[in-house]
Parts: structure tokens; sequence; C-alpha cells
């Protein structure tokens, strides 16, 4: 029950700060929020890399360094955005080549390449969330849905039929039913999504009426699909880092929640992935 409390009460807290920066006219506030976000996923990268103290700090103020240069050189933020979505490709063919291996892969890399890619993450992570909030409150919100009613019905599924696993050596409660839960689940969000937006002005449309539009059913089955097999490729990855640190969470930076990554490890390859749906859609 305490512990029930703490996510509540966290979970309010972080509410309270996000809402006024989400419904703002301008972007700006809930790009600073976003910032906060990533410096903080980024300080708890560096720990789960050897990193630690003053230089995990140092690291973790790389992010908004790259922030202010974007911002104070006059860089096009969409252009940047869109831009790192076809990262999401080397994302996860990085991920494919290391997962097989179990938790021995990461650590076996060197130290460098996993602090660099750390930093293009978390940065990335930054670019998209400020871009989908340009694009849309309604569009930021309909990816983000995509992976919390994807965790919701692989969670149900899998405890239900679950009897393949997906990724043992990872994260033995995964399983392939699971999977076919969520994509069948996040196809029931998409069309109901647009039942409502057919009926009420909900602004820019959403992640599933823009795969709807540019590319028809069949393609808006592939988006779904491949979205949330992203989603689950990034939980797989956290997943990945941790135990080969032996790391129950990220961080306690959220207490009953564990860390920033625990929260946005899903979000991570699958903001990125949504603006490249709007890229080959022509925006």
């Amino acid at each position: 029950m305490a512990m029930l409390r703490l996510r509540v009460i966290t979970a309010l807290v972080l509410l309270a700060i996000l809402l006024p920066t989400l419904f703002t006219d301008s972007v700006w506030p809930f790009s600073a929020f976003a910032l906060v976000l990533a410096a903080a996923g980024a300080w708890e990268w560096a720990r789960l890399n050897g990193v630690v103290g003053s230089l995990a700090l140092a690291y973790a103020g790389l992010v908004p360094l790259g922030a202010a240069a974007t911002f104070f050189t006059g860089a096009q933020t969409h252009a940047l955005g869109v831009g790192w979505a076809w990262l999401v490709v080397l994302w996860v063919l990085l991920c494919l080549l290391l997962m097989p291996q179990g938790p021995r892969g990461w650590a076996n890399l060197p130290a460098a390449l996993r602090l660099a890619w750390g930093l293009m993450v978390m940065f990335g992570t930054w670019l998209a969330l400020t871009l989908a909030r340009e694009v849309g409150v309604n569009f930021m919100l309909s990816v983000m849905c995509i992976v919390w009613v994807s965790d919701i019905c692989a969670y149900f599924a899998g405890h239900r039929w679950g009897k393949r696993k997906l990724a043992p050596t990872i994260s033995p409660g995964k399983t392939w039913e699971g999977v076919a839960g969520a994509c069948v689940g996040v196809l029931v969000l998409a069309m109901v999504w647009m039942r409502v937006e057919r009926q009420f002005n909900l602004g820019a449309p959403s992640v599933f009426a823009r795969a709807w539009k540019d590319f028809g059913l069949i393609g808006l089955v592939f988006v779904v699909a491949a979205l949330v097999a992203l989603g689950v490729v990034g939980d797989l990855f956290e997943s990945m880092i941790k135990r080969a640190v032996g790391a129950k969470d990220s961080s306690g930076l959220l207490p009953g929640h564990g860390g920033v990554l625990d929260r946005v490890d899903a979000l991570l390859p699958v903001l990125p992935a949504a603006l490249a749906v709007l890229a080959l859609g022509g925006r």
C-alpha cells in the first residue's frame, strides 16, 4: 500500500508539471520539460555504464548543451528531428545484433561506444519530443498511447495465453503471444481514436489518422505493428543494459517508478519512428 501511494504521488506531481507545459501555445515550455527528462535519462545511462559522481553530471550536461547549440545556431528542430528519426534503423539493427547475446553483448561493447550511443539516444529523445509537440498535442499523445496500451495489452495477453518466450535471457516474462496481443490492442485503439477524431476537432491528426490517410488500411496495420515492435525493442534493450550491471531500476529519481529510463524506454525508438511516418507521408 505504501508503494502504491508513493507511485500515485509521484505520478500526480509529474502531471502537475507536465500538463501546464503541454497545453501552452508555445512548444518551448514542453521542450524545456523534455530536456530535463532527457538530461536525467543521460545521467542514469552514465551510471549504468560505469560513470558516476561529477563525471555522470557532466555527461548529462552534454544533452542541454546540444539543445542550446541547436537553439542558438538557428538549426531547424524539424529538420534535425526528422533526420534523427532515420537513425532508428541503426538503433534497431544494433539491438537485434546485441540482444541474442544477452546482457553480455552490451557489456562487451567498448565503453566509449556505449556512452556515445547514450548521448545520441537522449539528445534524439529531446528532439523527437519537441518535434512531436510541434506537430500537435493530439499527434504526440497518440504516439505515447501506443506504448502505454501496448504494454497493458501485452501484459494481459501474455499472462493469459503466453507460452513462447520472446527473450528469456533478457526479460523472461515477455512472450510472442503478448506481442500479438499488444498489436491487436493498439489496432483497436487506432480505430477508436480515429472515430473520435472524426467527431471532434482535436487539432493535428493522430499518427493513426496520418498513416490511414497516407498509406491506407494495410499501411496503418503495418505502422501499428512496426511501432509496437519498436516499443518492445526499446523495453528489451533497457532491460539488457540493467541486467548487464545487475540493476533492478535505472535509478530512484521517480519514487515508486524507478528511473526516467524505466518510464520512457519504449518511447525512445517509437517517437522518432512516428516522425519518420510523417516524413514518408510528406508531413
